[in-house]
């Protein structure tokens, strides 16, 4: 499969509207390690509170608005009545490898097993994803009241640091790659190469019929390249924090 420009992941989302403790319906407080996302609203209206080491802000969502947020924003959509997304998402397989981080309560954060318990959707999806919702949202709202964000995100990396090898080779091979191959055809066009312009393609993806129960809401997500999360066998690379010289 042709992965989307830029590596990028794409999905339609209708937000829930459950109602929540605090009155308000919409999806699951959850924050993104190293992806940053993008709402296109096509219908109805709501908002996405976001919680950040700046503060806490609601910013409004109506028909036509595009939002985005960087990782480290945790972030809550609210339904005030139909609406609907499609929503970009950087590092196309990183979120289905792992990349979000529930605010469930810090009892739960601090032990792997009651995390996993809490965030798994059993049995019924949803009464599950509603029972995920309510608990991540009141961790938010401690959050929020009491502070502690510091200690959540080195919560939300003691979760996650054993996925980071496998979410650097994600990078390596989606994103990292579609950069790269740009820069070789802007070599070869510079010099006078025209052949990359000779394999044009259109690729299409169809609509997913059947929505899941996801984070924020009932989400159609566009598939993704299957990439390698492992090196290729044989090969002595291995995951740096630095970048590759390509982009140094």
């Amino acid at each position: 499969m042709t992965p989307l420009p830029g590596g990028v992941g794409i999905s339609g989302l209708t937000v829930y509207d459950w109602e929540a403790a605090d009155g308000l319906c919409g999806g699951t407080p959850h924050m993104h390690l190293v992806c940053s996302e993008a709402y296109v609203v096509i219908g109805g209206e709501g908002s996405v509170q976001t919680l950040t080491t700046s503060g806490f802000a609601d910013t409004p969502l109506r028909l036509g608005d595009v939002v985005w947020f960087t990782p480290g924003t945790i972030h809550r959509l609210v339904n005030a009545g139909g609406l609907r997304l499609v929503v970009l998402m950087q590092n196309s397989g990183l979120p289905e490898a792992g990349d979000a981080v529930f605010t469930f309560p810090a009892p739960v954060l601090a032990d792997p097993d009651a995390y996993r318990a809490a965030a798994v959707l059993t049995g019924d999806h949803a009464a599950a994803a509603r029972r995920r919702r309510d608990l991540a949202l009141e961790g938010f709202l401690t959050l929020r009241r009491e502070g502690g964000l510091r200690e959540f995100h080195s919560a939300a990396h003691r979760l996650k640091s054993e996925l980071l090898d496998a979410w650097w080779f994600r990078w390596r091979d989606g994103p990292l790659a579609a950069t790269l191959a740009t820069g070789c055809q802007l070599a070869g066009l510079k010099a006078g190469n025209l052949s990359h312009l000779d394999h044009g393609v259109v690729s299409r993806l169809e609509r997913p019929e059947d929505p899941a129960f996801g984070m924020c809401g009932r989400l159609r997500p566009y598939p993704v390249p299957d990439l390698p999360t492992r090196p290729p066998r044989g090969s002595s690379e291995s995951p740096h924090p630095h970048p590759p010289k390509e982009l140094s």
